[in-house]
């Protein structure tokens, strides 16, 4: 395959992981990584991305993947949710995620409003309600920003590899 049309791909794959950092549907930095194993293997940048490399990123991924289920949870749990406000949470994901064509703020804001809502509807009063939304959306921040550094890592390998 020519080299244009692979550094090409990666570049795409590259963009697609970093807007799934914020969008939950797709995974970020999986997909940002097969752009670094595009570079690896389709244009021999042995030298450029080292296995050592590779395998680190490959590690780091699967924790972050892991902890991406936990730490909203985590966050919602520590700022003194109950089960029902992570909940809420989770079923405000799936609504952002149904919505984010109409505004990418819903992903954002449907998992704090379901926290809230799911803490209402339990008959927490309101000043636990909103901490359990504001945990969630804590959560939701922490995680998307640890994604957005690993695939702006990524990016920087991948170019520095490529050009």
């Amino acid at each position: 395959m020519e080299a244009s049309i692979i550094i090409t791909i990666g570049i795409i794959l590259l963009v697609i992981g970093l807007v799934s950092c914020v969008l939950p549907p797709l995974p970020g930095p999986p997909i940002a990584y097969i752009a670094l194993l595009i570079a690896y293997f389709g244009l021999n940048k042995t030298e450029d991305l080292p296995v050592w490399l590779l395998i680190t990123y490959a590690i780091i991924i699967f924790i972050i993947l892991v902890a991406d289920y936990f730490i909203p949870v985590w966050g919602t749990k520590k700022f003194g949710g109950t089960k029902a406000g992570i909940r809420g949470s989770f079923i405000g994901i799936l609504i952002g995620i149904i919505l984010s064509p109409f505004g990418a703020i819903s992903i954002i804001v449907c998992p704090f409003l379901g926290a809230m809502a799911a803490e209402l509807v339990t008959g927490q009063n309101i000043s636990v309600a909103i901490r359990s939304g504001i945990g969630s959306f804590i959560g939701f921040l922490f995680t998307s920003g640890i994604k957005i550094i690993l695939v702006l890592m990524m990016c920087y390998h991948f170019f520095r590899a490529v050009f």
